[in-house]
């Protein structure tokens, strides 16, 4: 009889197992009254610092060099910032028989928030596609986002997100404009520091997120805003969340075909512009609804780790591949890539955001 092999890695990724728990804990213990003004500020604190580092590690003379391969990325940020908002204003259809009209705008401002960036890159790099392509893709569209979403949230969502008052447009400015321009200024001298000290930043990123999660849960179980959530609801929104992610892979790949893209550039439009990032995501949310936040995040934090499940599958596939399957498949040549493939891949992983 044959052995049954355990699998090597958890299907669930540690990380997300960490989010439930702290919302787990939010749910028991959630900050109330002096300890919520001090969670708050932390939290406030936390959004600042990762914007800084996003700001720090984000290189800018590989930025400006991704820009030889400009089709692939003006692809990429179209799918993120057209098409996915697009799905999210048509879902407004499944109101109120599916989703709840809180779930459905969370679901809106999933579709509005950038890419992921390592998650992106490792699955391209698995699926064997163009790694530095990734690289350039995911830091233009978390650039952009920076500016992009908070416009479309104002402009899709208007008082729900705040608006785009004064007091909305100071504190976007103050807490991810500001300290991401400040890690960009610095990174002459601090970015030798980030390289070498990534993987702790990395545990730093993490439990600033944590901090945000905790902060925008407890605000909604102290108003009691999860009564509003039914398990039909939930179910309703993972099959919508399905479905989405489904109809962007297919779009994502079959367009890029037809649009003349070889083999490795499909995988990276593909992965890039198919994913929503959690790490950018979650600071944005707390800051555009503030108390509202819990609800508006809950979509995106069942999204994240049903991308990652799909993606990994289809990566791993993409990879066993036949070697002639690649840039004559459609008889097109793709665009020259925007740096060396070893030099910009090394290090990578299967670290999502």
């Amino acid at each position: 009889m044959k052995r049954l092999r355990r699998p090597s890695r958890l299907p669930i990724d540690p990380y997300i197992l960490l989010l439930l728990g702290t919302v787990g804990l939010a749910a028991l213990l959630p900050a109330r009254g002096t300890a919520a003004d001090a969670v708050s500020g932390a939290s406030t604190a936390a959004i600042a610092l990762l914007f800084f580092l996003y700001g720090a590690r984000l290189s800018t003379r590989e930025a400006l060099d991704g820009l030889r391969h400009w089709r692939l990325h003006v692809t990429v940020l179209a799918c993120t910032f057209v098409v996915f908002p697009l799905l999210g204003l048509a879902a407004r259809g499944l109101v109120p028989v599916v989703l709840t009209h809180s779930l459905w705008q969370g679901l809106l401002f999933l579709t509005l928030v950038p890419s992921t960036i390592q998650s992106s890159i490792a699955f391209t790099s698995i699926a064997r596609g163009n790694v530095p392509a990734a690289i350039c893709a995911g830091s233009f569209s978390s650039l952009a986002g920076i500016v992009v979403t908070p416009l479309l949230a104002a402009s899709l969502l208007g008082g729900t997100a705040g608006g785009f008052s004064a007091d909305s447009l100071v504190k976007i400015v103050l807490q991810l404009l500001v300290p991401f321009l400040a890690g960009q200024v610095l990174r002459r001298w601090i970015g030798g520091f980030v390289t070498r000290h990534k993987k702790i930043l990395g545990y730093v990123d993490r439990g600033s997120i944590l901090l945000v999660v905790y902060t925008a849960f407890s605000q909604g179980v102290v108003q009691g805003i999860w009564h509003q959530v039914s398990p039909a609801r939930l179910a309703g929104l993972l099959a919508v969340e399905a479905v989405l992610l489904a109809v962007m892979l297919a779009l994502t790949w079959y367009g890029a075909r037809a649009l003349g893209f070889g083999r490795a550039d499909r995988i990276t439009i593909q992965f890039a512009g198919s994913k929503k990032s959690l790490a950018a995501g979650l600071p944005m949310a707390s800051v555009l609804f503030g108390a509202h936040a819990a609800l508006a995040v809950l979509p995106l934090m069942l999204f994240h780790q049903m991308q990652l499940m799909v993606c990994a599958v289809i990566a791993k596939r993409r990879s066993h591949d036949p070697e002639h399957d690649s840039e004559a498949e459609s008889g097109q040549v793709s665009d020259p890539p925007a740096a060396a493939a070893p030099r910009s891949a090394a290090g990578t992983g299967p670290r999502s955001r």
